[in-house]
């Protein structure tokens, strides 16, 4: 099951996963993202099942459909050339279907909660959009220098930023007071929820608040170790009201239906933890319908990313081609309505 966490050719468990592999006589992927990030990932999966797919060697399979660009080479882009071929040999071993064709699950909602950056903040904002356009300028645009400034914008509008020595200073309040709102809401109506964050700055000061508002919650982040009781106590402890994850530990292998709204305070870049950490609460077991609520200041890269993430676009090929379009990639060209 998570098939997709041997994406790796080259990491331990995926080595150790084709050996076990090709002792086995039946083999079976379980995923509900073959490709999390890029097609490049299929390879180590389809080694384990049938290395007669695309061969033994990650190499020989990456110069076959893919050009290497970007910085050093590094960024594998698939061919246009390929691209059938590659499809025609994924889909002729594997079998998809979705949720909607073997579930009878209930009904999803989005809701978008815009929050507006302090006049403080907002400027700080400004000044790093334009440092980012121009660095960009400087060199070669890659889907790496891209995504690594985009990160420094993400992490201004949760509220932090962070200088050259990796001192964290909180510059806004925004977003956990609209978060503090919906869970003052939730608390009155006793209904559990889920808020999701993916930097720990962040997730700190989630922390601290619930911790002022003298609320008891469950935490899953990274160098959290006991995870089961986490869930547990959350799923069945009626003292407990909220859950509080990074999104890149707490997307997958648990279930958290005692709730039916989920907050993301911030997202990362991932389609497949996207989708992973929204099936927490919509799956079997959940009889209500689910909400997700998305905290974004109104005008910022916020924006950019859900609606990439929404639209199952690419973001970062997305940003590298404004970019080459000659306009700022992280700029926002119109909103979204606040709930779709």
């Amino acid at each position: 099951d998570e098939g997709h966490k041997i994406k790796t050719h080259n990491a331990k468990q995926s080595k150790a996963l084709h050996k076990v592999g090709a002792k086995a006589r039946y083999k079976m992927l379980l995923t509900g993202t073959v490709i999390t990030n890029k097609a490049i990932d299929v390879f180590s999966q389809y080694k384990f099942i049938n290395p007669a797919i695309f061969g033994q060697s990650f190499y020989v399979f990456r110069n076959k459909y893919f050009d290497m660009v970007g910085y050093g080479n590094h960024t594998p882009i698939l061919k246009r050339s390929m691209e059938q071929d590659l499809t025609d040999k994924l889909h002729s071993i594997a079998f998809r279907t979705t949720k909607a064709e073997c579930l009878d699950l209930p009904e999803t909602t989005d809701i978008i909660r815009f929050v507006e950056l302090e006049a403080n903040a907002a400027n700080i904002y400004k000044d790093l959009l334009k440092d980012s356009f121009a660095e960009l300028s400087k060199g070669e645009v890659t889907v790496t220098n891209v995504l690594t400034r985009l990160l420094r914008l993400s992490q201004l509008t949760g509220g932090f930023i962070g200088d050259d020595n990796s001192v964290i200073t909180g510059v806004s309040t925004a977003k956990l007071e609209a978060l503090s709102d919906i869970i003052d809401e939730a608390v009155n109506e006793d209904k559990k929820l889920v808020v999701i964050a993916r930097f720990v700055a962040e997730i700190k000061a989630i922390e601290k608040m619930l911790q002022k508002k003298k609320l008891q919650y469950s935490l899953i982040m990274g160098g959290v170790k006991d995870r089961e009781e986490q869930v547990s106590q959350f799923q069945n402890n009626p003292k407990v009201q909220v859950f509080v994850g990074q999104i890149a530990t707490a997307g997958l292998g648990i279930t958290l239906t005692a709730a039916n709204t989920m907050v993301f305070y911030s997202l990362d870049y991932s389609m497949s933890n996207f989708e992973q950490t929204k099936a927490r609460i919509h799956r079997v077991g959940q009889k209500e319908n689910c909400t997700y609520i998305y905290l974004t200041a109104k005008g910022t890269v916020d924006e950019k990313v859900l609606k990439a993430l929404r639209n199952k676009a690419d973001l970062a090929r997305t940003l590298v081609d404004d970019y080459k379009s000659g306009s700022n990639p992280f700029v926002v060209k119109g909103g979204e309505s606040n709930e779709q």
